[in-house]
């Protein structure tokens, strides 16, 4: 039996406060989230909604040292473009907070206090990298060295930027500080752990056998996880940039980001509702939802529930419906190389068009798998559908209503059985939608919503009333009624996804406001009381004013919605072309990011050539035992990104390779093939894997790399130089 819940906290992903919201995040997190919470709403349900800014963590503080500048002036520099660009976009959060706030700070310390103090985490000493000029502990990202994978000589110590290679700060040839340019030292550092291994049984239960209807993808990659093995997780760092850990001998660290962050819905909420907070929270009514991409999975179904648990007296979530991810121009978003379309950019660049980016990142949204955005797709769903469907249509509607009956909704004097059917199919769309929206499928909903301007379209064609006007006035009467009413079904049905539109269609209509529209009283401010106890008084009442008229989801399926005698306003455009130079400057500015990421792809080929290793003796040349081998078996390393696990024969015997080659190449694209390993390189673990080689990979101007392969076929183990 399905549970019943009698309030709903939708949360979405905290951004990152280190640059601006892309795209790539709109679809995969935001528009989902906002259509979800606009159609509870209008169901009359009680929601909260809430996000802010992440603004800890090793990236900022880089950022801040290139800049010259401090943390705090990076997450309130983004922390204020990102506010502004959501809201630009009709994502209106009822709070949108920041978890460098001194509310978080006391919510995170206390969070960690509670599990400190009953004893829920484990501490761990270990050996990690120390700079002992800056008298500091160095993240890895504060680590560089040469990559043993490609012989970049500016890797770091997680990742490395030009091959993509995930690294530890061990594997690093020649490590030393991104801070003074010193050689750091091992040192002995402690720190807390959560074990996660301890909640692994629960997890089974909670997730594998309690939650079989969440996204496969989700499901999916908790299994994977799962069944792969937990480990104790640390929940703290060596930093002075975040919540410091509030224990003694936490002097000089703070708390790790991954457990910082989702303290901030917390923290947000009781920012927001410090006095009944607790009922959104703690009570087994209150419903929680988190939206988040597929790379926040294992933190919102694992890390942050497993948390939770430890916390013992907070709800966990019911769904996590994450997205997966949008690419553009059929490449991937990337932050880094500015491939990306940036939201406050593009409000910049369509002023008034906020909707059409609404429209074609929800259509086109990745639910089950990855998916593109291209401008040429943006343009032709604009201009076939939102204009010359949604558009023409209500434009034809009330054009037409002034043009025979003064602006007003006529009398349904002759109706007919088309009319009845009509209404109909529409209800049916009704019907469809609810199913859609309420499990997450909104790209499926918006087309069910399109499909009631198309059934109005078909309609008005069809019984084309300007011709019907030439000798059956009444007739004409009832087929604009009808019109007029689909037009305030399609305001209703539109609101979650095109709110804008949605505004201007009410005002052409001139009907009132939405339910749950009086929810958001300001910023930082809710009411207790959602919606007003007399909301349903005289709705259709003709001697009330036109404005009192509140729109609610299940009006969708009453047959009047708009009285007759109601005067409606002038027609107004909802839509407007997109012509191709507004594209084509769109896709120029795409060209020329490629063109400078190339020029400097160029740039560090030249300073690779200019910066030439040392020359080497012949013997030290004889050294090195490089031979052709077989791909065998190969397959991704769990829980990586770019590590492929290779299975090799090497004429000498059969070898584990693990390489960071999964970006260019899949496993099944590899098997059989004839590559190049130097054989005697002594053998290193990566991911708990011993990897005994290395596989010869050339690097291309554009940053891509490919294996180095025999043009003939050869024996496998014929040495090479």
């Amino acid at each position: 039996m399905e549970k019943k819940f009698n309030r709903t906290l939708v949360t979405c992903a905290l951004p990152y406060a280190n640059g601006p919201v892309h795209i790539g995040h709109l679809a995969g997190v935001y528009i989902p989230a906002d259509i979800y919470v606009r159609y509870l709403r209008l169901r009359g349900e009680d929601v909260l909604y809430v996000c802010g800014s992440d603004e800890h963590g090793v990236p900022i503080t880089i950022k801040a040292k290139k800049q010259g500048i401090s943390p705090q002036d990076v997450v309130d520099k983004y922390h204020s473009i990102i506010k502004n660009a959501f809201s630009g976009l009709g994502i209106n959060f009822d709070i949108y907070s920041r978890t460098s706030s001194k509310t978080h700070n006391k919510v995170a310390s206390d969070f960690f206090k509670k599990l400190h103090d009953e004893g829920k985490f484990i501490t761990k000493e270990s050996l990690q990298y120390y700079d002992e000029e800056s008298k500091t502990f160095l993240a890895d990202r504060y680590i560089t060295g040469t990559c043993p994978k490609c012989g970049n000589d500016s890797a770091y110590g997680d990742q490395c930027e030009k091959c993509g290679s995930t690294l530890s700060p061990e594997e690093l040839i020649s490590p030393k500080s991104a801070i003074s340019g010193s050689i750091p030292v091992k040192k002995n550092t402690k720190h807390w752990y959560l074990p996660l291994d301890k909640y692994e049984a629960w997890l089974k239960e909670w997730i594998l056998d309690g939650h079989k209807e969440w996204k496969s993808n989700v499901y999916g990659q908790c299994k994977s996880w799962i069944d792969s093995g937990l480990q104790a997780r640390a929940v703290s760092r060596d930093l002075d940039w975040g919540v410091p850990v509030p224990v003694e001998g936490g002097e000089g660290k703070v708390l790790y980001v991954w457990f910082d962050a989702p303290i901030g819905y917390i923290s947000n909420t009781i920012e927001l509702l410090p006095q009944t907070w607790e009922k959104w929270w703690k009570q087994d009514d209150s419903k929680l939802v988190h939206f988040i991409g597929k790379d926040n999975i294992v933190f919102h179904c694992i890390v942050f529930p497993s948390m939770i648990k430890a916390h013992s007296d907070l709800i966990l979530p019911d769904n996590v419906p994450a997205n997966e991810f949008l690419n553009l121009e059929g490449d991937k978003i990337s932050t880094s190389r500015n491939w990306a379309v940036w939201l406050h950019e593009y409000l910049e660049d369509f002023k008034g068009q906020e909707d059409v980016l609404r429209y074609v990142l929800c259509a086109n949204a990745p639910e089950t798998k990855d998916n593109d955005f291209t401008w040429k797709d943006f343009q032709q769903r604009n201009n076939s559908e939102l204009v010359a469907i949604l558009g023409n249509f209500v434009n034809r509607a009330v054009v037409l209503t002034h043009k025979y009956f003064e602006g007003k909704v006529p009398d349904n004097k002759r109706p007919e059985a088309i009319d009845e059917q009509v209404m109909s199919e529409i209800n049916t769309c009704k019907e469809t939608m609810e199913r859609y929206l309420s499990t997450y499928h909104f790209r499926d909903a918006l087309k069910e919503a399109m499909n009631i301007a198309r059934i109005g379209n078909k309609y008005i064609s069809d019984t084309e009333p300007w011709a019907m006007a030439k000798t059956d006035m009444d007739r004409t009467a009832s087929i604009l009624y009808n019109c007029l009413q689909i037009c305030a079904k399609l305001s209703i049905a539109f609101e979650a996804f095109l709110p804008f539109t949605a505004e201007k269609l009410r005002n052409m209509l001139n009907v009132g406001i939405y339910a749950g529209q009086d929810y958001r009283k300001g910023e930082g401010q809710a009411s207790e009381n959602f919606y007003t106890e007399n909301e349903g008084a005289a709705l259709h009442s003709s001697q009330s004013s036109s404005k009192e008229l509140i729109l609610k989801w299940d009006m969708l399926a009453e047959k009047e919605l708009l009285k007759s005698g109601h005067k409606i306003e002038k027609a107004e455009l909802l839509f407007a072309r997109i012509e191709d130079n507004a594209i084509e400057a769109q896709i120029k500015k795409l060209e020329e990011t490629k063109i400078s990421n190339q020029e400097q792809a160029n740039k560090n080929m030249e300073e690779q050539l200019e910066a030439q290793k040392a020359e080497i003796s012949f013997e030290d040349f004889e050294k090195l035992d490089i031979r052709t081998a077989t791909v065998l078996e190969a397959e991704r390393v769990p829980k990586t990104d770019k590590l492929l696990k290779l299975k090799i024969d090497t004429g000498l015997d059969t070898r584990t390779i693990v390489s960071g080659i999964a970006e260019y190449y899949k496993p099944e694209d590899i098997i059989g093939r004839q590559i190049s390993v130097l054989v005697n390189l002594a053998p290193r673990k990566i991911k708990g894997i011993e990897s005994k080689g290395m596989i010869l990979m050339a690097r291309q101007p554009d940053g891509k790399m490919k294996i180095i392969s025999p043009e003939d076929t050869l024996t496998n183990g014929a040495t090479i130089g």
